[in-house]
C-alpha cells in the first residue's frame, strides 16, 4: 500500500471512530434510563405467572422453544453464505457469471450481482423460513396460505435485493470517481439514504404488504384522534390495516411524520382489544410520537450506517482481504460479496446495542401511555391480551432477551404499570 493509500486507511479509520463515538454520546444522552422513582415498599415483583394463565404459558413457552432453534439456525446459515460467498473467489465468480449475459460490465455486475447474493442467502435460509411458517401455523399464529407466504418471501426479497443493489451501485461509482476519499463521500450519502428511507418507508414500502382503510367515524375514532391531539402530536387519519390476512398477532402503531403521519391499527385489534385497551395500546405508540424516538432512531441509524461505511474503507484497504474476496481492488465490482458480509456481521454485532436502547425507549412509551390514558388497569388487561394473542413467552432465557429482545417482557411491563399506579395513589 502506498503512502497516501495508509493515510486514507487511517482517516477512513478515525472518521469511523468518530462517528461511533458520536453514536455513543446519543444513546447515553438520549434514552432515558431512569424513569420512575422507587415506590414505597419497593419494585413491584415480575412475575411471569401472572400475565398468562398455565395452560396459555405452557403454550407460549412452547412456541418460543420452537421457534429459537430455527431463529439461530437462519442467522447462522445466512453467516456461513455470506462468509462463502465474501471471502472465497466464489462470489466473484457469480458476480461476473450473472452479468456475462448483459454485456458484463460494471454496472451490471454490481446490479445483478447483489441481486444474486442477496437471493443465494435467501434461498438457503428458505427451508428454515418455511419451518417457522409451519410453527406458526400449528399454534394457530399464522393465517397465509403458501402462496400469500411465498409471494411475500418474493416481495420484501425484490425490495431488499433493489435497494440495496442501488446502494452499492452508488458506494462503487463513488469508490470510481474518489478513489482516495469515497469513504467520506459515502459515509455521508449513506447517512442520508437512512433518512430518506426512514421518510419513505410508510408511504412505499407498507402498501407492498397490506391495504388499508380509514377506520368509521365512532366513538373509538374520536377518542384516538383526541388522544393524539392531547399528546400534541396530531394525526391525519386513523387506518386499519387487513393484518388477518396473514395473523392473528395485535398490534397497532402511528406512521409517518407531519402530513402522512397516521394511527394504524391492526384489524385482529379491533375485534379482539376492547376500546380502553386499544386506547391504551394507541397511546403507546404515541408515546414514541411525541418523544421523537423515530427520529432518534434514524439519527443513530445514520451516524452508525456513516461509521459503519467508514469502517469499511478502511477494511477495504487491506489487500489480503480483497485478494481472498476475489477482487483486485475496492472499485470491482467483485468485492460486493465482501461488503454484503461486512454489513451481516456489522448489524449482528450492533443487535443487542440496538435493543438495549430499544427496550428503554419502549419503557418510556408505556408510561407516556399510563399518563395519556391514566388506566394502568387497560394497560395491564392489554399487555395480558397481547401476550396471550401473540403467544409471547413472558420469561425467555436472560441472554436471549438481552440479545434478541426489542422489548420488556409482558411480565416486566405488567410490574412497571403496578409501580406506576402505586406512585400515583401515593401523590
Amino acid at each position: 500500500m502506498s503512502g497516501a493509500g495508509r493515510e486514507g486507511a487511517r482517516a477512513a479509520l478515525l472518521l469511523a471512530a468518530g462517528l461511533g463515538a458520536a453514536v455513543v454520546v446519543v444513546i447515553a444522552v438520549v434514552p432515558p434510563w431512569t424513569l420512575l422513582a422507587e415506590p414505597a415498599g419497593g419494585r413491584s415483583p415480575v412475575e411471569p405467572a401472572d400475565v398468562l394463565p398455565p395452560d396459555l404459558l405452557e403454550r407460549a413457552e412452547s412456541f418460543a422453544a420452537a421457534l429459537r432453534p430455527a431463529s439461530l439456525v437462519s442467522i447462522v446459515l445466512g453467516l456461513v453464505v455470506s462468509a462463502v460467498l465474501g471471502l472465497t473467489p466464489l462470489g466473484a465468480r457469480l458476480v461476473r457469471t450473472v452479468a456475462r449475459p448483459f454485456g458484463g460490465g460494471w454496472v451490471a455486475q454490481v446490479l445483478l450481482g447483489t441481486a444474486a447474493v442477496i437471493v443465494v442467502g435467501r434461498l438457503a435460509s428458505l427451508p428454515v423460513s418455511a419451518y417457522a411458517e409451519v410453527v406458526r401455523h400449528r399454534y394457530g399464529l399464522s393465517t397465509r396460505g403458501w402462496g400469500l407466504w411465498l409471494r411475500d418471501v418474493a416481495v420484501s426479497t425484490a425490495i431488499s435485493a433493489g435497494i440495496t443493489a442501488l446502494a452499492l451501485a452508488g458506494l462503487l461509482w463513488l469508490v470510481r470517481r474518489a478513489p482516495r476519499t469515497w469513504w467520506a463521500w459515502a459515509s455521508a450519502v449513506t447517512a442520508g439514504f437512512v433518512v430518506v428511507g426512514s421518510f419513505l418507508y410508510p408511504v412505499v414500502i407498507e402498501p407492498a404488504f397490506n391495504r388499508f382503510e380509514p377506520l368509521p367515524a365512532g366513538e373509538l375514532r374520536t377518542r384516538l384522534l383526541d388522544l393524539a391531539e392531547e399528546n400534541g402530536t396530531p394525526v391525519q387519519d386513523v387506518l386499519v390495516s387487513d393484518a388477518s390476512r396473514r395473523t392473528t398477532a395485535l398490534n397497532a402503531y402511528v406512521s409517518g411524520f407531519g402530513s402522512t403521519r397516521r394511527v394504524v391499527l391492526y384489524d385482529t385489534t379491533l375485534e379482539q382489544l376492547p376500546e380502553d385497551a386499544v386506547a391504551s395500546i394507541v397511546a403507546h405508540e404515541l408515546g414514541h410520537v411525541v418523544h421523537r424516538d423515530v427520529l432518534t432512531g434514524t439519527l443513530v441509524g445514520a451516524l452508525g450506517a456513516g461509521s459503519a461505511v467508514a469502517l469499511a474503507g478502511w477494511l477495504l484497504s487491506w489487500t489480503p482481504l480483497l485478494r481472498r474476496a476475489g477482487a483486485r481492488s475496492p472499485a470491482d465490482p467483485a468485492v460486493v460479496p465482501l461488503v454484503l458480509l461486512l454489513l451481516s456481521v456489522g448489524g449482528l454485532l450492533s443487535t443487542p446495542v440496538q435493543n438495549l436502547v430499544s427496550r428503554q425507549v419502549e419503557t418510556r412509551a408505556d408510561l407516556r401511555a399510563l399518563e395519556l390514558t391514566g388506566d394502568a388497569g387497560a394497560f395491564v388487561t392489554m399487555q395480558r391480551q397481547l401476550a396471550a394473542t401473540n403467544l409471547s413467552d413472558p420469561d425467555p432465557p436472560g441472554a436471549w432477551h438481552w440479545f434478541f429482545g426489542s422489548h420488556p417482557t409482558s411480565a416486566q411491563r405488567i410490574a412497571f404499570a403496578q409501580d406506576w399506579q402505586r406512585l400515583e395513589d401515593a401523590g
